[in-house]
Protein backbone atom coordinates (compact mmCIF):
# COMPACT_ATOMS: atom_id res chain seq x y z
CA UNK A 1 0.00 0.00 0.00
CA UNK A 2 3.10 2.21 -0.35
CA UNK A 3 2.01 3.82 -3.53
CA UNK A 4 -1.47 4.35 -1.87
CA UNK A 5 -0.02 6.41 1.10
CA UNK A 6 1.44 8.27 -1.25
CA UNK A 7 -1.19 9.30 -3.41
CA UNK A 8 -3.38 10.43 -0.40
CA UNK A 9 -0.23 12.71 0.61
CA UNK A 10 -0.32 14.09 -2.51
CA UNK A 11 -3.88 14.96 -2.81
CA UNK A 12 -3.38 16.37 0.65
CA UNK A 13 -0.39 18.38 -0.54
CA UNK A 14 -3.64 20.26 -3.24
CA UNK A 15 -5.37 21.20 0.37
CA UNK A 16 -2.45 22.51 2.36
CA UNK A 17 0.10 24.64 0.30
CA UNK A 18 1.80 25.59 3.09
CA UNK A 19 2.85 22.35 4.49
CA UNK A 20 5.60 21.18 1.92
CA UNK A 21 5.41 17.88 0.15
CA UNK A 22 8.48 16.20 1.59
CA UNK A 23 7.34 16.33 4.99
CA UNK A 24 3.43 15.31 3.66
CA UNK A 25 5.40 12.31 2.08
CA UNK A 26 7.13 11.43 5.07
CA UNK A 27 3.87 11.84 7.51
CA UNK A 28 1.76 9.37 5.64
CA UNK A 29 5.07 6.45 5.78
CA UNK A 30 6.22 7.22 9.72
CA UNK A 31 4.55 4.35 10.78
CA UNK A 32 6.48 2.34 8.52
CA UNK A 33 9.79 4.03 9.08
CA UNK A 34 9.50 3.57 12.52
CA UNK A 35 8.65 -0.27 11.76
CA UNK A 36 11.90 -1.04 10.51
CA UNK A 37 13.98 -1.03 13.48
CA UNK A 38 11.38 -2.80 15.01
CA UNK A 39 11.73 -5.48 12.45
CA UNK A 40 15.58 -5.37 12.19
CA UNK A 41 15.46 -6.25 15.80
CA UNK A 42 12.79 -8.79 15.77
CA UNK A 43 10.49 -6.62 18.13
CA UNK A 44 8.27 -6.78 15.19
CA UNK A 45 8.00 -9.30 12.38
CA UNK A 46 6.58 -10.37 9.19
CA UNK A 47 5.40 -13.68 8.02
CA UNK A 48 4.85 -14.68 4.58
CA UNK A 49 1.40 -16.31 3.77
CA UNK A 50 0.96 -19.51 2.35
CA UNK A 51 0.27 -18.91 -1.88
CA UNK A 52 -0.41 -15.60 -1.16
CA UNK A 53 1.33 -13.32 -3.99
CA UNK A 54 3.95 -10.98 -2.93
CA UNK A 55 1.56 -7.85 -3.28
CA UNK A 56 0.34 -8.48 0.80
CA UNK A 57 1.48 -11.51 0.74
CA UNK A 58 2.73 -11.06 4.79
CA UNK A 59 0.80 -11.21 8.07
CA UNK A 60 2.49 -7.99 9.60
CA UNK A 61 2.63 -7.99 13.62
CA UNK A 62 3.72 -4.88 13.91
CA UNK A 63 2.53 -5.20 17.36
CA UNK A 64 3.86 -1.70 18.36
CA UNK A 65 3.79 0.96 15.22
CA UNK A 66 0.59 0.06 13.95
CA UNK A 67 -1.56 -0.59 16.89
CA UNK A 68 -4.20 2.02 16.94
CA UNK A 69 -2.98 3.43 19.94
CA UNK A 70 0.69 3.29 19.60
CA UNK A 71 -0.43 5.19 15.87
CA UNK A 72 -2.25 7.65 17.83
CA UNK A 73 0.62 8.53 19.71
CA UNK A 74 2.79 8.87 16.82
CA UNK A 75 0.47 11.27 15.17
CA UNK A 76 0.12 13.09 17.59
CA UNK A 77 3.69 13.69 18.52
CA UNK A 78 4.08 14.25 14.46
CA UNK A 79 1.27 16.91 15.01
CA UNK A 80 2.40 18.67 17.82
CA UNK A 81 6.24 19.02 16.07
CA UNK A 82 4.43 20.03 12.73
CA UNK A 83 2.81 22.94 14.70
CA UNK A 84 5.75 24.08 15.57
CA UNK A 85 7.05 24.80 12.36
CA UNK A 86 3.63 25.29 10.01
CA UNK A 87 1.21 26.42 12.46
CA UNK A 88 -1.82 24.62 14.30
CA UNK A 89 -3.13 23.61 11.09
CA UNK A 90 -0.24 22.20 9.47
CA UNK A 91 0.45 20.37 12.64
CA UNK A 92 -3.88 18.82 12.21
CA UNK A 93 -2.75 18.05 8.48
CA UNK A 94 0.44 15.89 9.15
CA UNK A 95 -0.99 14.42 12.56
CA UNK A 96 -3.74 13.70 10.45
CA UNK A 97 -1.94 11.93 7.62
CA UNK A 98 0.04 10.18 10.05
CA UNK A 99 -3.25 8.93 11.32
CA UNK A 100 -4.42 7.83 7.22
CA UNK A 101 -1.65 5.37 6.90
CA UNK A 102 -3.40 3.16 9.82
CA UNK A 103 -7.04 3.86 8.48
CA UNK A 104 -5.53 2.59 4.79
CA UNK A 105 -4.13 -0.12 6.39
CA UNK A 106 -6.37 -1.22 8.41
CA UNK A 107 -8.43 -1.65 4.81
CA UNK A 108 -6.14 -3.50 3.15
CA UNK A 109 -4.06 -5.61 6.38
CA UNK A 110 -5.46 -8.97 7.48
CA UNK A 111 -6.38 -8.85 10.62
CA UNK A 112 -2.86 -8.34 12.29
CA UNK A 113 -3.46 -4.68 13.69
CA UNK A 114 -3.93 -4.39 17.40
CA UNK A 115 -5.69 -1.90 19.59
CA UNK A 116 -3.11 -1.65 22.11
CA UNK A 117 0.73 -1.61 22.19
CA UNK A 118 1.97 -5.04 22.20
CA UNK A 119 -1.41 -6.00 21.79
CA UNK A 120 -1.72 -5.88 25.53
CA UNK A 121 -5.22 -7.03 26.75
CA UNK A 122 -5.28 -9.99 23.95
CA UNK A 123 -8.22 -7.86 22.68
CA UNK A 124 -9.31 -8.97 18.86
CA UNK A 125 -6.77 -7.75 16.07
CA UNK A 126 -8.28 -5.67 13.28
CA UNK A 127 -8.05 -5.48 9.38
CA UNK A 128 -10.51 -6.27 6.64
CA UNK A 129 -7.71 -8.20 4.76
CA UNK A 130 -8.57 -6.73 1.56
CA UNK A 131 -5.22 -7.79 0.38
CA UNK A 132 -6.91 -11.73 -0.26
CA UNK A 133 -8.61 -10.16 -3.33
CA UNK A 134 -5.48 -8.15 -5.20
CA UNK A 135 -7.62 -6.54 -7.72
CA UNK A 136 -9.60 -4.92 -5.61
CA UNK A 137 -7.06 -3.74 -3.51
CA UNK A 138 -4.90 -3.04 -6.12
CA UNK A 139 -8.03 -1.08 -7.35
CA UNK A 140 -8.38 1.24 -4.63
CA UNK A 141 -4.47 1.82 -4.44
CA UNK A 142 -4.38 2.77 -8.06
CA UNK A 143 -7.51 5.01 -7.21
CA UNK A 144 -5.68 6.66 -4.71
CA UNK A 145 -2.59 7.48 -6.89
CA UNK A 146 -4.65 8.86 -9.63
CA UNK A 147 -6.44 11.20 -7.48
CA UNK A 148 -3.43 12.13 -5.90
CA UNK A 149 -1.38 13.25 -8.96
CA UNK A 150 -4.56 14.53 -10.53
CA UNK A 151 -5.32 17.37 -7.47
CA UNK A 152 -1.66 17.60 -6.86
CA UNK A 153 -0.79 18.95 -11.10
CA UNK A 154 -4.29 20.70 -10.58
CA UNK A 155 -2.71 22.29 -7.30
CA UNK A 156 0.33 23.78 -9.18
CA UNK A 157 0.67 27.45 -9.30
CA UNK A 158 -0.49 28.85 -12.42
CA UNK A 159 1.07 30.93 -15.15
CA UNK A 160 -0.26 34.62 -15.79
CA UNK A 161 1.51 34.77 -19.22
CA UNK A 162 -0.97 32.83 -22.12
CA UNK A 163 1.40 32.65 -24.78
CA UNK A 164 4.41 31.64 -23.89
CA UNK A 165 4.98 29.50 -21.09
CA UNK A 166 6.97 30.57 -17.97
CA UNK A 167 9.68 29.23 -16.12
CA UNK A 168 7.36 29.00 -13.30
CA UNK A 169 5.01 26.99 -14.89
CA UNK A 170 7.29 25.03 -16.77
CA UNK A 171 9.26 24.13 -13.30
CA UNK A 172 5.40 23.60 -12.03
CA UNK A 173 4.63 20.86 -14.98
CA UNK A 174 8.19 19.15 -14.09
CA UNK A 175 7.07 18.47 -10.77
CA UNK A 176 3.94 17.55 -11.50
CA UNK A 177 5.16 15.11 -13.85
CA UNK A 178 7.93 13.73 -11.55
CA UNK A 179 5.24 13.28 -8.87
CA UNK A 180 2.97 11.33 -11.38
CA UNK A 181 6.04 8.82 -12.76
CA UNK A 182 7.11 8.22 -9.09
CA UNK A 183 3.45 7.79 -7.47
CA UNK A 184 3.56 5.13 -10.96
CA UNK A 185 6.83 3.91 -9.78
CA UNK A 186 5.53 3.35 -5.92
CA UNK A 187 2.31 1.45 -7.58
CA UNK A 188 4.58 -0.98 -9.37
CA UNK A 189 6.91 -1.63 -6.57
CA UNK A 190 3.72 -3.15 -4.35
CA UNK A 191 2.29 -4.97 -7.37
CA UNK A 192 6.07 -6.48 -8.28
CA UNK A 193 6.95 -7.00 -4.42
CA UNK A 194 9.99 -4.73 -5.08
Amino acid sequence: MFAGHFGLAAAVKARTPRVPLWALMLATQLLDILFVPFLLTETETLVPVEGAESYGGSVIHADYTHSLVGALLVAAAAGWLASRRWGRKGGWTIGAVVMSHWVLDLLVHRPDMPILPGNAGGLPLLGFGLWRWPAVSLAMELALVVLGAVLYVRSLPKSRKRPAVSPLRRGSLWAGLGMVVLLAASLASDVLGL
